[in-house]
């Protein structure tokens, strides 16, 4: 993989902000000489165990990790009765903001209260430890509530997006062997009730399911169907429980969850995590990356408890080292495109964790929009999805950080659990759109086709070489697929399957998925890169570029662009951007084709679909949208690209 963008622009961390960090220099140095002494002191100092761990680390059977296996814990204990038992319990633990505007808040007391209600319902409902509940929420409370009692339970969770259809829905239930599903009535989505329960009665219609119970959550307030027998509200089961209930203490191997991979054809990946190592890794991110002071943060990552994201950043994470945060149920442009900044204004944020889509989708909208608002509560943003481009990280830290907010663009993956590569804030000098070195006790590295290492400026292979403690612990009900998907491509090492690039100062920058690569005249070139250089051009608010079957050159460089609101859609502006990207990258990367089109196909979490438009510009019927957000987007791109709103080179 060839990598020819460059980018000089470094941000030292503020004085003041380096001179309270939670993180420092030593940290690296602590990592480097004993890997597995760092993450058992990580475990001991930022983790409760019932029953104190002997080993660190088994690995006498790679890929298969154990961590702290013979300690006893319970995550939900963790995560609430702690911070009560430490006097913390009057503390909010979560803000709700609903998008029709109402809101809820719990202290860490209620909280707890709330969970232990909701564990004792489903042991009434006959869950055990060891079995699996299926979780299909909206973003509101009931779905952190409900996690936290399957982990209090011992009982592995499996969340499935709001967003997936009903045969996704399906498919996952039956490869968990879920008992209990929870749901609600529906959800709000841009200003309307969305329905969630016709979709899990249509995934049970067939009757080939183990599910016993169907517990609904009255969000909507829409008229449901309730199956007799099967199907009981929330609020009458949960709400006649005691608000007391004992946490037992699980092993650190006990499965925590299941969360199936999004976009997969055929047969779902249910990817594995369980307890101990899982929660150290993520609370030793959560404090270091975000520099975490739960005394004085609101928190507030964006992301949908569907993902890994909100799993480890939402549900988790906060509550384990006990912080205030903002969990908001809608859309950034419901009712208006400033309904984030009042959000932050409201609740005081001050750490923001979001994607890159958001943040350019911000960036089309107009720094207006944000400047209406008082944003002078944040003192850090992170991104996290995909790679950030230079110039969206800049617009993010000028209009939202006001200059004096210091960027954390982390990579992870729903593999890996908790962050892997992140600049830890006041102590690493920043770049614009690099994630830049692992996390102290993670290895890395950049590799080539014979998992050779790179030198500094050249491309390859992201590789992890030791094992992590958050790390996933197989591919539920097939370690065959686990080592064939993740192990199989290079020897003792995990592949991620990103290409990355190492700069001249040995800091990693991410070139996107290697499926998502284009070879263009024996060169291969990443969709990131020239998407990066496209979005660069101040015409431009938002890019995907894919590769298209080519006679000549094998295949050719094809860019779909969205322009901000003045720019005009015509021949001399696609011109323009061409020209743009060969001045930025290089000949070679100058798209053949760019199609300015009105909105890019994006799943419900924000990540573009490019197989859609890899479909749109090889001129082949477009495959399954049924993921995207919005489905009549492509009908539109298509009548787009057939009306020439492009040009051909």
């Amino acid at each position: 993989m060839e990598s020819l963008q460059h980018e000089e622009r470094t941000f030292a961390p503020p004085a003041e902000f380096a001179q309270q960090a939670n993180a420092s220099a030593q940290l690296y140095e602590e990592a480097q000489e004993d890997r597995l002494a760092f993450w058992e002191k990580q475990a001991r100092d930022l983790i409760s165990w019932d029953k104190d761990f002997t080993e660190v680390l088994d690995w006498s059977n790679p890929p298969f990790a154990k961590w702290f296996a013979d300690g006893t814990l319970n995550v939900a204990y963790n995560c609430l009765d702690r911070h009560v038992e430490a006097g913390n319990g009057d503390r909010v633990a979560i803000h709700f903001e609903g998008e029709p505007g109402d809101t809820r808040s719990y202290t860490y007391k209620e909280l707890t209260e709330e969970v232990c209600r909701a564990a004792n319902a489903l042991t009434e409902l006959g869950v055990k430890a060891g079995d699996r509940v299926a979780v299909y929420l909206p973003m509101i409370p009931e779905a952190v509530i409900t996690m936290l009692a399957c982990a209090r339970l011992g009982a592995a969770h499996s969340v499935v997006f709001g967003g997936f259809s009903s045969d996704a829905l399906h498919s996952r239930i039956m490869d968990a062997e879920a008992r209990v599903v929870v749901t609600a009535d529906g959800g709000y989505r841009r200003g309307k009730a969305s329905p969630l329960k016709p979709a899990v009665d249509e995934a049970l219609s067939a009757g080939d399911t183990p599910v016993d119970h169907v517990l609904v959550v009255k969000r909507t307030g829409e008229d449901t169907d309730m199956v007799e027998g099967r199907d009981q509200w929330w609020s009458d089961v949960v709400g006649r429980q005691s608000p007391e209930h004992s946490p037992e203490a699980f092993e650190a191997e006990n499965p925590l969850f299941i969360l199936y991979t999004s976009g997969t054809t055929g047969k779902p990946k249910g990817i594995l995590h369980t307890s101990g190592g899982y929660l150290t890794q993520v609370a030793f991110s959560m404090r270091t990356v975000f520099d975490l002071k739960p005394e004085t943060d609101v928190f507030w990552c964006t992301a949908d408890v569907g993902w890994i994201t909100g799993h480890s950043y939402v549900a988790y994470g906060p509550l384990a080292c006990g912080v205030t945060q903002v969990m908001y149920e809608g859309t950034p442009d419901t009712p208006h495109q400033g309904r984030w900044w009042e959000i932050i204004e409201k609740y005081g944020a001050t750490i923001l964790y979001a994607a890159p889509t958001a943040i350019r989708t911000s960036m089309k909208w107009g720094e207006e929009v944000a400047q209406k608002y008082d944003l002078s509560s944040l003192r850090l943003l992170g991104s996290v999805g995909e790679p950030i481009n230079p110039e969206a990280w800049m617009w993010y830290r000028r209009v939202i950080g006001g200059d004096r907010c210091p960027v954390v663009d982390t990579w992870w993956q729903t593999e890996t659990g908790a962050h892997m590569i992140a600049p830890l804030p006041g102590v690493v000098e920043t770049k614009p759109g690099s994630s830049q070195c692992p996390i102290p006790g993670v290895s890395v590295d950049v590799v080539d086709d014979n998992g050779k290492p790179v030198g500094n400026a050249d491309a390859g292979y992201l590789v992890v070489t030791e094992p992590w403690p958050s790390m996933l612990r197989g591919v539920y009900k097939d370690p065959e697929r686990f080592k064939e998907t993740y192990w199989s491509r290079f020897e003792n090492m995990y592949f991620a399957g990103d290409g990355a690039r190492r700069d001249e100062d040995g800091d990693i920058w991410f070139l996107g998925r290697v499926d998502d690569v284009m070879n263009v005249s024996g060169h291969r070139l990443s969709t990131a890169e020239i998407e990066s250089a496209l979005v660069s051009h101040p015409a431009v608010a938002e890019a995907a570029v894919v590769g298209a079957a080519d006679e000549t050159s094998g295949q050719s460089v094809v860019a779909f662009v969205i322009l901000r609101g003045s720019a005009q859609p015509d021949d001399s502006t696609v011109e323009e951007l061409r020209q743009h990207v060969g001045k930025e990258i290089g000949a070679i990367a100058k798209p053949k084709r760019l199609h300015i089109v009105d909105e890019l196909p994006k799943t419900r979490s924000g990540k573009i679909m490019r197989r859609l438009l890899k479909d749109v510009a090889d001129n082949k019927q477009v495959g399954d949208a049924t993921t995207l957000a919005d489905a009549s987007v492509m009908d539109v791109i298509s009548q787009s690209v057939q009306q020439g709103a492009g040009k051909d080179d």
